[in-house]
């Protein structure tokens, strides 16, 4: 699950003024601008999803094989603690090559409690010689290079060992797979994807794959550093470039792609080469650099700052960063548009702080990035982090009167913010999107300790009162004349980190959760249009 850092929003206060600038621009520059826009994203509002990142926790399920989402190797061995046996010598793709005396290795699977994912038979398949154990499961059958095991979800995850391998030929490509998909002819229609997530999905129309990538905090720099289709898990570097165009091409649905923040010109070029090649000539990419570099928890926020000031474009921290996201993203929109040919199919993505109009001015006019670009990206959260000094403040409104503070002032605010956003994309002749939206309600900084706040803070989220405000939400955007919107996010628990996901397990449905019934009608009525 994500640290409490990467969830929050942090809202800068800054010593300058917060009116915006006078705009002194052709008005034939901002209508071409305005009409290329319209011609490219319409006048309509969609609805989109943020996936939930890969690891051995995601109760989203997308995969029919499980070991896709794996954590790395935990080395062990006898007489030592738990985790403390030897390095391990790895192959490129991430397999075991050999083992020590009296050592193993193991990796958790579908660390999912309460029976949140499918019991029955997995499938297991590997290639080369060794020993496969297993820990709560039980083997029903093995031959080289398939056991079959048996798999109760109510008793949480299981454990995969590999407790001997030939260094001559040593297990590798090793897959286990959910019931019913063991057999290659029954994926063959749906290649990894689990049908259940495909279906679940459908009627959203982009899908931003922030959290697929792993962008937060990405070291990927070079192309060879890039994840491959056939690394043994994701979860080191994210998902490969060639999945994601396989899972878009798969739905109705656009990319929303983010390029890694420290990824070269070559990175960038190659990857606009390789989404040409692969993505379907119908769909839309959305193109952002990095995430959320205004924020300054992130370490793209600091490096770019570093950047930013070693180029002398800003000398406060917050202006360096966001003057090179302005001149960062010209240079990357440039790459693509050099290998694409045309901006026909990119939608140029600026992102921006949502409650701070000044930002948005300040990276839209650095450079004259709004001439590069389609649209204005905000993420406009409504509810509030919880500092430790207001927990007893909350836990004394209640779920009902945090409701009311929602309904009645927070919402409102947000809303009034979305309004004042759509003001400067429109001077600009841009279009207003959200990267990400929803319900915001968390503790920080030691506040999210409190069990009496967390269990009020999920109860509100688990409210039918929860839906009207969803209702309210995606109307005044519709209203205020939004485009894109993505829902941050799609499935994930809830836990003291935060209430993100629409709903907690693959196993709910519509009416477990109103928030998520509410999003699914919004995007039915809009995306059908």
């Amino acid at each position: 699950m994500r640290s409490l850092i990467y969830f929050l929003c942090v809202i800068f206060v800054f010593s300058v003024r917060l009116d915006v600038f006078a705009f002194d621009d052709s008005s034939s520059a901002v209508a071409r601008n305005r009409e290329q826009v319209l011609r490219k994203l319409g006048n309509e509002s969609k609805l989109g999803l943020n996936l939930a990142g890969v690891c051995d926790w995601n109760t989203e399920l997308p995969f029919v094989d499980v070991f896709l989402e794996t954590r790395r190797w935990i080395s062990q061995q006898e007489g030592k603690s738990w985790g403390e046996g030897p390095e391990l010598e790895l192959d490129e793709r991430g397999w075991v090559r050999h083992l020590e005396d009296g050592c193993w290795v193991e990796v958790p699977l579908c660390t999912i409690d309460g029976g949140n994912y499918p019991s029955g038979i997995y499938t297991v398949t590997y290639e080369g010689k060794g020993q496969l154990a297993f820990n709560g499961a039980r083997v029903v059958s093995e031959k080289q290079g398939t056991t079959l095991i048996d798999v109760d979800s109510q008793h949480g995850a299981f454990w995969l060992r590999i407790t001997a391998t030939d260094p001559s030929d040593y297990i590798r490509n090793i897959h286990v797979y959910l019931p019913n998909f063991g057999s290659s002819d029954l994926r063959a229609e749906n290649g990894i994807w689990n049908p259940d997530f495909l279906e679940r999905w459908k009627s959203m129309k982009v899908f931003r794959t922030m959290d697929w990538q792993a962008t937060n905090g990405s070291k990927l720099r070079k192309w060879s550093d890039r994840p491959q289709v056939e690394d043994a898990t994701y979860t080191k570097s994210g998902l490969p470039i060639e999945i994601i165009c396989d899972f878009i091409n798969r739905t109705d649905a656009d990319l929303w792609f983010c390029i890694p923040d420290q990824a070269d010109d070559d990175f960038v070029r190659r990857t606009a080469q390789l989404l040409k090649e692969q993505v379907n000539s119908e769909k839309l990419i959305y193109l952002e650099y990095s995430n959320e570099v205004w924020n300054s928890s992130f370490e793209q926020s600091r490096r770019a700052s570093e950047k930013g000031k070693a180029l002398k474009i800003g000398e406060s921290d917050w202006e360096a960063a966001w003057h090179y996201t302005a001149r960062r993203s010209i240079e990357i929109f440039t790459i693509f548009e050099e290998v694409w040919g045309s901006t026909d199919r990119l939608v140029r993505v600026l992102p921006t702080q949502a409650v701070n109009p000044f930002v948005s001015e300040q990276i839209l006019q650095f450079d004259d990035a709004w001439r590069h670009a389609d649209a204005l990206a905000i993420a406009p959260y409504f509810g509030m982090s919880v500092p430790k000094e207001d927990v007893d403040e909350v836990i004394a409104l209640g779920v009902d009167g945090m409701l009311k503070k929602l309904e009645k002032e927070i919402l409102p605010e947000t809303i009034d913010a979305i309004k004042k956003q759509k003001e400067v994309a429109d001077r600009y002749g841009l279009k207003l999107v959200c990267y990400e939206a929803g319900q915001h309600l968390v503790g920080l900084w030691g506040a999210n300790d409190s069990e009496e706040l967390n269990r009020i803070l999920m109860s509100v989220n688990r409210s039918e009162r929860m839906g009207e405000l969803y209702d309210r939400y995606y109307r005044a955007w519709e209203e205020l004349g939004g485009g894109t919107l993505c829902h941050f996010s799609s499935v994930g628990k809830w836990t003291k980190w935060g209430s993100w996901g629409l709903i907690e397990y693959a196993t709910e449905m519509p009416e477990d959760s109103p928030k998520y019934r509410v999003t699914l009608e919004y995007a039915k009525r809009w995306n059908c249009k």
